[in-house]
């Protein structure tokens, strides 16, 4: 499991990035990552930097045992830039292609601790996307149910214990949960979507046998896109 070399891509959120990992976040390290906010969108950068890491890496395509995707929520156009690439160099290197929740790789910076964690991403339109979290005695991170989107208000309404909110959507809400006793709110700085994160956890996935068909995946937006909504 120490050597599974992950090449991991995140374009959930406006600044994207990839990394090379080995392993996973419990015995793993990161080979390689880089991390940039562009000016144009993900299409115009994401490839390039994929090539300029894995020369830097000294790495080549045939080292790789598996290709890791944050799969959302987030940015639709993102998602949609970063499952492409993702396919097709997993297809090119012939490696598995692994389907990471976003939220997820939030969480698995979160130190672990007692409380529960919730971790935000900014959904726009006055919304968070949202998980719950909890730690088990071995230190491993459990979702407690599916991400969903919320209004602020309806988020804080959601958090009946003290609770550590963590991510970069802490910003689009920050005044409710400041006025929240039970909301422990880190800085919303301090936790944001990283590819290194996504490697560790489609490493653990992948020793689970649970990687699936790479054809198929999908971005997960959690909510219905504009056009959707138009059309309805």
């Amino acid at each position: 499991m120490a050597d599974v070399l992950i090449l991991a891509i995140e374009t959930a959120t406006g600044c994207g990035s990839v990394s090379l990992t080995a392993g996973d976040s419990r015995n793993g390290k990161v080979l390689a990552e880089y991390t940039l906010q562009p000016e144009t969108t993900h299409s115009r950068r994401l490839l390039g930097l994929v090539e300029a890491m894995m020369v830097a890496a000294g790495t080549n395509w045939t080292d790789l045992d598996g290709v890791a995707v944050s799969q959302g929520p987030g940015s639709f156009t993102g998602l949609r830039i970063g499952m492409a690439a993702a396919k097709g160099i997993a297809m090119a290197a012939g490696v598995p292609l692994i389907g990471v929740s976003t939220l997820d790789g939030l969480a698995a910076q979160v130190p672990a601790l007692d409380l529960p964690v919730c971790c935000l991403l900014d959904a726009r339109k006055q919304q968070v996307y949202a998980a719950f979290y909890r730690y088990s005695d071995d230190f491993s991170c459990r979702r407690i149910g599916e991400p969903q989107v919320l209004s602020p208000e309806a988020l804080v309404q959601r958090i009946q214990e003290p609770t550590l909110v963590a991510g970069p959507g802490i910003v689009a809400c920050f005044a409710q949960l400041a006025a929240h006793r039970q909301a422990r709110v880190l800085p919303a700085g301090t936790i944001h979507p990283r590819a290194a994160l996504i490697g560790f956890c489609g490493a653990s996935i992948l020793a689970t046998g649970a990687a699936g068909n790479g054809a198929d995946l999908v971005p997960w937006y959690v909510r219905a896109s504009e056009a959707e909504l138009n059309l309805q």
